[in-house]
């Protein structure tokens, strides 16, 4: 065990699942909080507590040096008890049959209590990454049973991003590394907005040299559709890459965005760029002193409007459904 520091207790539902299994031997490793012990709470379902043990136990014998301590519960109160940071991952998937509306409300049962459960338990500079879906409306009904204050609950389109990112790299011949200033607007949803129009490739503007045509019909539908492109090939839905964005989410939230950079990131709308008070939507966030400040100042044509709005419309609806449900 280490006693360098203060360790960060850290949260994570759904733990057995596959997200998870990826997630928490890359916070065991420092991926996310650097070199801060990490006192892990593993929550789960009953029904899969014994399986959320066996990890417990695998991280155990992998030694991490950082691994301050383990608990695995069933028990929301105790799975959330002095949180510094909370992951978000278990949701109930949609059923055969199920409409989007039924999968809303089927979580909104699951994220109206944890909501609730962190408001009682958490520290109270708490910060939440919802990941599962539908994770922006499900962070929405989270923070509206959790009071806490704007910007601390979080729903995740970095694995949006960072999809973005790797198209537009394969497409300019470049690495990851050398551009910035990507945007996903809106939902995490076939209807985003993968936005290239601040993009920098060394620091110099980019989007002129991609062809409109493909940006329209072959980028910003890729970067929607590659779960399910993911998921028709590999046979089952992203769990390494979605664990590996949640890292990258929290890491910069602790630790802030390079330098002239930003991040996609989904919180509660203050109004900024047309997208109403309330809805959680994906900005272009920068993380100042451990907190995400959306950037403002971006100057939008009419096609990035109406693809903004044609989002916050989506998000608007599915709000209206959980709120006609009772889960607000």
């Amino acid at each position: 065990m280490s006693t360098a520091a203060t360790p960060v207790t850290v949260t994570v539902t759904g733990a057995a699942g596959q997200i998870a299994y990826s997630l928490l031997f890359r916070i065991a490793a420092g991926d996310a909080f650097g070199d801060r012990p990490v006192a892990f709470r593993l929550l789960e379902i009953p029904d899969a507590r014994r399986a959320a043990e066996g990890v417990a136990m695998e991280l155990s014998d992998s030694a991490f040096p950082l691994v301050d301590s383990i608990t695995v519960t069933d028990d929301p109160d105790e799975g959330f008890a002095g949180a510094d940071a909370v992951f978000l991952v278990g949701a109930k998937p949609r059923g055969k049959g199920e409409e989007r509306s039924d999968l809303l409300i089927g979580n909104g049962k699951i994220f109206g209590p944890q909501g609730q459960a962190i408001a009682r338990n958490a520290s109270p500079d708490v910060r939440v990454l919802v990941v599962g879906n539908p994770a922006n409306t499900n962070a929405a009904i989270l923070d509206a049973h959790a009071g806490l204050a704007a910007g601390q609950v979080t729903a995740m389109t970095r694995l949006d991003h960072n999809r973005a990112l790797a198209q537009l790299a394969e497409k300019l011949g470049t690495s990851t590394t050398r551009l910035t200033n990507m945007t996903v607007w809106g939902n995490h949803s076939s209807t985003q907005f993968p936005d290239v129009a601040e993009l920098r490739l060394d620091g110099e503007p980019v989007a002129g040299s991609l062809e409109q045509t493909w940006v329209d019909e072959d980028f910003i539908p890729r970067v929607a559709q590659r779960g399910g492109e993911i998921i028709e090939v590999r046979g089952s839905s992203s769990a390494a890459s979605a664990a590996s964005s949640a890292v990258d989410h929290m890491h910069d939230w602790f630790n802030g965005t390079p330098q002239g950079d930003w991040v996609s990131v989904a919180l509660r709308s203050d109004g900024s760029y047309g997208i109403p008070e309330g809805l959680f939507a994906s900005f272009p966030c920068r993380s100042v002193d451990g907190r995400w400040e959306i950037v403002q100042g971006l100057e939008l044509d009419e096609r990035q409007q109406e693809r903004i709005r044609t989002t916050a419309d989506e998000l608007a609806s599915e709000l209206d459904t959980v709120r006609e449900a009772g889960m607000l």
